[in-house]
């Protein structure tokens, strides 16, 4: 099964990989089997052979050396960045992402913020409009991230913000944000302008000097190391 290969040569391993790649949100076993029945009735793949494909692929990428894995979260699988790969990221997210988060973007993440965990259906609702597009940059910027699924019908993803966003915005917890009102209540009036300008000043507190600060450390950490291992060959 794990060798198994379809008419045109194609290999499963390699169609599965594509399906979680292309896929914006963390995709199912068991939609991977839908996907894949439809085009080839007689093969059923069940949870196991699934997982057993993706550790197959993950062992591949290790092999290679590559610079992400695929991960079983938020209820499906999902292509991650190695964790040795972050500080790098930090830099340029820093640089290209965290100084451009829009007036809708800002609103979308103190309703996450204030509501955690909440679904897309729900941010919809406070917001009024189709917040997906707005999920997804936050999602990419690392300021939320998918925490599982709720249990209304059709099991929609959760979202709440990341460790980042704490950081991001100079806070040990949510805790210490300002409490407002009901979300809901808050878009009515001008109080949400009012936490969306302190979100925002709080985003542009984080200086450059922070990004190298981060840069130098992680430099320092592999220079440490370098030394350590010529110490030891010395020896």
């Amino acid at each position: 099964m794990l060798d198994y290969r379809f008419v045109d040569g194609t290999r499963l391993t390699s169609v599965i990989e594509a399906l979680i790649f292309s896929s914006p949100e963390p995709i199912s076993w068991e939609k991977i089997s839908g996907i894949i029945k439809e085009s080839e009735e007689e093969l059923e793949l069940d949870q196991k052979v699934i997982h057993k494909i993706v550790g197959q692929l993950n062992t591949r990428f290790e092999e290679n050396d590559l610079s992400f894995r695929i991960e079983e979260t938020g209820g499906g699988y999902t292509f991650v960045t190695q964790p040795r790969y972050h500080p790098w990221l930090s830099i340029f997210q820093h640089e290209n992402a965290y100084r451009k988060l829009s007036q809708p973007a800002i609103e979308t993440l103190a309703i996450v913020a204030y509501r955690q965990p909440i679904t897309k259906p729900e941010v919809d609702s406070i917001r009024g409009v189709d917040s997906g597009y707005i999920l997804r940059q936050l999602l990419e910027k690392m300021l939320i991230k998918v925490s599982g699924r709720a249990d209304s019908p059709g099991k929609p993803l959760l979202y709440k913000t990341t460790t980042y966003f704490l950081k991001h915005f100079g806070i040990n917890s949510v805790d210490e944000l300002p409490k407002p009102r009901e979300i809901d209540e808050i878009l009515k009036d001008d109080d949400m302008a009012e936490h969306r300008r302190l979100l925002m000043e709080r985003q542009m507190e984080l200086e450059d000097e922070e990004a190298r600060e981060i840069f130098e450390g992680f430099v320092e950490d592999r220079e440490e190391g370098n030394e350590e291992n010529t110490d030891s060959s010395d020896t």
